[in-house]
């Protein structure tokens, strides 16, 4: 019997000494992901140890180290909310969220696009996307456990990425919850149609969509058949790796006669009837007819749904078809419609069979203009058109037809408007084939969900942005990178201080369109050169302050920046350390430290009594000593110090020592 409260999935857990290897058992793979449907809690084991490839997202440096994937399909627009609880709460769990929608899903490992949402935190414990979380990405520097809630759309399928990153042995619960968005498929199964096999024997059953497989009763006691024969077992056509298959075929006890009869569906020896993924039952008492009698030419039955932009159609049929009777170049069938494409049969399903119900025709491009289309049989070029398990011939011209809704574009497009500061982007989509809903994305803000919006830029870096645009049937993602025009910015480079003579060279760094340069070199000179030739302020007896002005001008725009910078021109450059000094504490040479130090670089100053022990050590030029050792005062004498320092202008190294009188 199939639990209706959870989905508990096991994974045996291996270890691998050294290097982590690549990930290649189920559900380790963005292909083989965990069907995700309704708030169904699932319970995870530990994956294998696995995985280094790089995952690129907002947040950098990540990767997929022991994953697990989960596929969710978004049936409301909304905010998606989980919680990922490990048994153990010391353990370390991160996750990514991504947009595979009409994608391979390997993909995530090479388009930063696809990005929704993530949390890298290494913050142990729970983790998840909730109404706690402040940002849609948490990289690794981040404390904060829980991301905000993404918004998904109607009609998109997501991929989880779960990465238990600190390898813990235990498992962990996934619970989508919280979140407004709708992930339960709300179309109910039901038994769509019944085919008698050539000997009457067997009775296969189609329904509108995939059961589990484990919810059919072995013995058949899911099913009563009206009369003519008893059902005496029932078996799952081909399992997907999720357990999942749309076909059941039931055996019964003797050849069934020619004639109508009911087939019904109920409570079996396993407590259920058949239950899909989000665990919906096949309602009791369901029932199908069944015809019994001469075989009849199989005729294409139906195409399943073809949804948006199909690559691909599959053609259903109520018999199984011949492998060895269909052409390998797909001239048994003729696709007519809105759009002209080229038709290549797929003949994967006859790999470990002879038999098909479902054939899949191949579309040279994908289907975009909405509309009814028409597949018909015909002779091919193998001389027939498909011939039936029990030998019989499908006629020439039988057909079926699907529709395909109108696909929309997201591409957009932008105008800037720009200022002296900033820029302002307006971005506009132009509502192509009923579109209704949109979803922008700009870097990683909140989306907004307007058809137009506008964006306010203070920065020159890149910006990505990106347009998920829905009609109620079909939708379509458009990314961009935009690159910000340079502002004009005023900078330069000057040293801090100079000593009498120096030369002082001043280069600007500034950046945008210039046409002018304004140099005021704060001595009343005057510069329009991009770099003013070195110069020297004259020598004086006292420390003067210069303030450097630039100004850089466009006179395009009409756009300027100015920026000051303060170089201190001292009157003395030769280090030196006083012969005394006297810690009296008033306010009169209360401290010993360096004099004229403005070119010094990396200093280690150092002050040792008569007896060579250290008393004070410095690595500034501002750190004076107080006399005292250890908050005690010492007390008068002769003291020795050393001062080993970098000079600035020539990078070499400068050794002095000399002595001090401490005075009391």
């Amino acid at each position: 019997m199939i639990s209706k409260s959870s989905f508990v999935v096991f994974l045996i857990v291996f270890s691998f000494a050294g290097k982590a290897q690549t990930c290649l058992a189920p559900p380790q793979t963005p292909a083989s992901a965990i069907l995700v449907c309704g708030s169904a809690i699932l319970t995870q084991g530990t994956p294998t140890l696995c995985g280094q490839t790089d995952v690129p997202g907002s947040c950098t440096g990540n990767q997929n180290i022991n994953p697990t994937y989960f596929r969710v399909a978004c049936f409301g627009s909304g905010t998606l909310g989980f919680i990922i609880t490990p048994d153990d709460l010391t353990a370390n769990y991160n996750w990514q969220l991504f947009d595979i929608t009409n994608r391979n899903p390997f993909d995530i490992f090479s388009d930063p696009s696809l990005f929704v949402a993530c949390n890298w935190s290494p913050e142990p414990g729970e983790t998840g996307a909730s109404i706690d979380g402040i940002n849609i990405s948490e990289c690794s520097n981040s404390a904060l456990p829980f991301s905000s809630m993404p918004s998904v759309l109607q009609g998109r399928t997501y991929l989880l990425m779960v990465s238990n990153k600190s390898g813990s042995a235990g498992n962990y619960q996934l619970n989508f919850t919280g979140g407004s968005a709708s992930i339960t498929d709300p179309v109910l199964p039901q038994l769509l149609v019944t085919t008698v096999n050539c000997d009457a024997t067997k009775i296969s059953l189609q329904l509108n969509k995939s059961i589990r497989c484990g919810s059919i009763a072995a013995d058949g006691s899911d099913f009563m058949l009206s009369a003519g024969a008893n059902i005496t077992g029932a078996a799952p056509g081909v399992c997907n790796p999720q357990g999942l298959t749309d076909l059941v075929t039931l055996s019964l006890d003797q050849s069934l006669p020619a004639g109508n009869y009911m087939l019904m569906i109920k409570n079996g020896t396993d407590g259920n009837t058949l239950i899909d993924l989000c665990d919906f039952s096949v309602a009791a008492g369901d029932n199908i007819n069944v015809v019994s009698g001469t075989p009849q030419p199989t005729l294409l039955d139906s195409i399943r749904p073809a949804g948006c932009k199909p690559s691909f159609i599959e053609m259903i049929f109520k018999r199984p078809i011949r492998c060895n009777s269909i052409a390998p170049d797909g001239s048994d069938f003729v696709l007519t419609g809105p759009q002209a494409v080229i038709t290549t049969v797929s003949l994967n399903n006859c790999i470990n069979s002879a038999l098909v119900n479902v054939i899949r025709l191949n579309l040279s491009s994908p289907l975009t203009t909405g509309g009814i289309y028409t597949v018909q049989l015909q002779n091919g070029t193998d001389g027939n058109t498909l011939i039936d398990e029990c030998g019989l011939l499908s006629p020439a011209g039988s057909s079926a037809s699907f529709t395909v809704s109108s696909s929309v574009s997201a591409a957009f497009t932008y105008s800037r408007r720009s200022s002296c500061t900033n820029d302002t982007l307006d971005f506009l989509h132009d509502g192509n084939n009923g579109a209704n809903s949109w979803n922008w994305k700009f870097d990683n803000a909140v989306p907004v969900t307007t058809q137009n919006f506008m964006q306010l830029i203070n920065d020159t870096e890149p910006h990505t942005v990106r347009l998920i645009v829905s009609n109620g049937n079909c939708s379509d993602t458009s990314t961009q990178t935009i690159k910000m025009p340079v502002k004009l910015k005023a900078a330069f480079k000057a040293p801090a201080g100079v000593c009498p003579g120096d030369m002082v060279t001043l280069i600007s760094n500034s950046s945008g369109n210039i046409t002018h340069w304004v140099w005021d070199l704060g001595n009343s000179m005057i510069s329009n050169l991009p770099n003013p030739a070195p110069y020297q302020y004259p020598i004086s007896n006292r420390t003067i302050s210069y303030q450097v002005k630039l100004t850089v001008v466009d006179m395009f725009s009409g756009c300027t920046d100015t920026i000051k910078h303060t170089i201190i021109a001292v009157d003395e450059c030769q280090v030196l350390v006083p012969t005394a000094f006297t810690p009296n504490d008033d306010g009169l040479n209360d401290y010993l430290g360096l004099l004229n130090a403005s070119k010094v670089d990396n200093p280690e100053f150092k002050v040792y009594d008569r007896f060579g022990q250290l008393v004070f050590a410095s690595t500034t030029i501002t750190a004076k000593w107080d006399g005292r050792l250890n908050g005690i005062r010492l007390n008068s004498g002769i003291f020795v110090w050393m001062l080993s320092y970098t000079n600035r202008d020539t990078g070499k190294r400068i050794f002095q020592k000399g002595t001090t009188m401490l005075v009391r």
